[in-house]
């Protein structure tokens, strides 16, 4: 989740509702968060980050309807991106790790299977204690910063950090298990 998260958020939506100029200045502002987003990921492979950034862009804007205004955009543009970058590194043939600091992909909107990662992950956040829950939910899901969460918790801002954390790491715990049963 981003720092600029409700401000993109806000020209998706204007854009939805018919605003050429908010979804262009959305799709610029976008292209530089994606330039830096691949930039961090394909060491190496500078040619095609630009050829991936476009890539991204188009998918944006050809399924910008699948957007559920309820979600945070970041995370659904960022699956999105994620999902550009593995379908690069797999039609060279090249295996990549995807590192858990990109959990916030696991709260993204797929147009194909989001329903149903919806209701898993409020099951799954359901089973998490108070302190966890309200943490992830407005850090990661709303987008608000570690410091307006531990105003709106009442946690301190290193609680809330923290919180978050352990979250996460039992959510994943929580996620593999259910790996696990399934094989």
């Amino acid at each position: 989740m981003t720092a600029s998260e409700p401000r993109l958020k806000a020209l998706m939506i204007q854009g939805l509702e018919g605003d050429a100029a908010a979804h262009n200045r959305l799709l610029g502002e976008l292209a530089r968060m994606l330039r830096s987003y691949y930039a961090k990921r394909m060491a190496g492979l500078t040619a095609d980050i630009e050829d991936l950034v476009q890539e991204t862009l188009i998918a944006v804007h050809t399924r910008r309807e699948s957007y559920d205004r309820n979600r945070a955009f970041t995370a659904w543009a960022f699956s999105i991106a994620r999902y550009k970058m593995v379908d690069a590194f797999r039609s060279r043939g090249t295996r990549v790790a995807i590192p858990i600091e990109d959990i916030d992909d696991l709260f993204a909107d797929d147009a194909s299977d989001g329903i149903a990662a919806g209701v898993a992950i409020e099951r799954l956040m359901a089973e998490l204690p108070a302190n966890q829950r309200l943490s992830i939910q407005h850090t990661k899901i709303e987008g608000l910063s570690v410091e307006e969460t531990a105003n709106r918790t009442g946690l301190s801002a290193s609680n809330v950090k923290i919180s978050v954390h352990r979250g996460l790491k039992a959510l994943m715990a929580r996620v593999r298990k259910g790996d696990a049963d399934a094989n």
